[in-house]
């Protein structure tokens, strides 16, 4: 790849007016303004660093999910079948501490191999996921619909729709500390916060420093364009629903040992938190546009906003109404933004302005609109 190609590295928010500068930093001022407002109402209990601490625990769980549909959003698809993904998986992970009964015997495996199932099964549902839309055509809103009950629907057969509880194991057995995901902290934050980060920072590394990141954003603005350049756009596909799978899975791993019980109906409409969160960060549900720096924020909005809701006493109704308003307002500036956009630079592609990235066999003349996103 030749230097030339690259499009000079600018500043953020650079050239921006004041009104274009709020909307680009929206979620952060939004976030800002919810803490503001929620410690003035609650000083003695919102902004203490207990409770921001175990804010953020919550949030990690919204965040990883979060993360998972923001790669399947950046194809131009969608997957409504992340919460009913976490809740199979932390029930897979339940009864795999509860032992495997082989030839009369109870088979106890250890917690990293309850835990290397559970993402796999988190995989497995990703993978079908992927098939169903990149291989077999079928509309990525049908295909997870038609996922989202059949993985709660075996979630509940498991089990009988029955809560799996006495997580904890035994030391004889060998299957203890899988509640060190939910309880323990490294330095003081706890454990669910660090993979919330190092998740993150893969994701980021993922979209911003890899070919695939760059197939990614190429394909999700203008998929045909990037077929046509050389793009594997099928297992380009597959592999964003493999990844919210996993992201799945590892939140349900988190939130499994949180409340040291498997119940077949955890996750209930985490779906929709997720989809939530990816939009209040600023990416397209046209595919193509997005980062997890926002979608991270999105995700704290939406936490931090129903945590202060509650400690102030409203409704969780009420809390349902507050959250659907933040998401309809996050769509209309996300297309007060695009066409912002689309007037500071004419020449940006109207679907997302994504085109072909510059990989080996892909149009390098793309480079600049590919780049652009990348950093935006």
């Amino acid at each position: 790849m030749s230097h030339t190609a690259l499009s000079p590295r600018r500043r953020p928010f650079q050239g921006l007016t004041l009104g274009a500068f709020l909307l680009e930093a929206r979620a952060f001022l939004a976030l800002l303004v919810i803490f503001v407002i929620f410690s003035i109402l609650a000083p003695t209990a919102f902004p203490t660093l207990s409770n921001i601490i175990v804010m953020c625990q919550q949030v990690s769980v919204y965040a990883i999910l979060a993360i998972g549909m923001l790669v399947v959003i950046m194809d131009g698809g969608i997957d409504l079948s992340v919460g009913s993904t976490l809740g199979l998986s932390g029930m897979v992970a339940g009864l795999a501490l509860q032992g495997f009964p082989i030839g009369g015997v109870i088979l106890y495996p250890p917690v990293w191999v309850v835990v290397i199932l559970a993402v796999a099964t988190g995989a497995l549902v990703g993978l079908i996921n992927g098939v169903l839309v990149a291989r077999l055509k079928v509309a990525p809103f049908v295909a997870t619909l038609g996922m989202m009950y059949v993985v709660r629907g075996l979630a509940q057969l498991t089990t009988n729709g029955l809560t799996v509880n006495n997580l904890s194991g035994k030391p004889e057995l060998g299957n203890t500390g899988f509640e060190w995901l939910g309880f323990n902290s490294i330095l003081g934050i706890p454990v669910g916060v660090w993979i919330m980060v190092i998740v993150s920072l893969a994701a980021s590394l993922l979209l911003s420093r890899t070919v695939y990141g760059r197939w990614l954003y190429a394909q999700g603005g203008n998929r045909r364009a990037a077929e046509l350049s050389g793009v594997p756009v099928r297992k380009v596909s597959v592999r964003a629903y493999v990844i919210a799978g996993v992201c799945a899975a590892i939140a349900g791993v988190i939130l499994t040992s949180e409340l040291t019980s498997a119940g077949p109906t955890q996750g209930t409409s985490y779906e929709l938190t997720a989809i939530a969160a990816v939009v209040i960060g600023g990416a397209s549900l046209m595919g193509g546009t997005g980062n997890v720096r926002g979608t991270l924020l999105g995700a704290f909005v939406i936490g931090f906003l129903a945590a202060g809701l509650t400690i102030v006493g409203i409704s969780a109704y009420v809390q349902t109404v507050f959250t659907g308003a933040v998401i309809v307002l996050a769509v209309l500036l996300n297309g007060i933004q695009l066409r912002s956009r689309r007037q500071r630079k004419p020449g940006t592609p109207a679907a997302g302005g994504a085109s072909a990235p510059p990989a080996d066999g892909v149009d390098a003349a793309s480079t600049d609109s590919i780049t652009e996103n990348a950093r935006s």
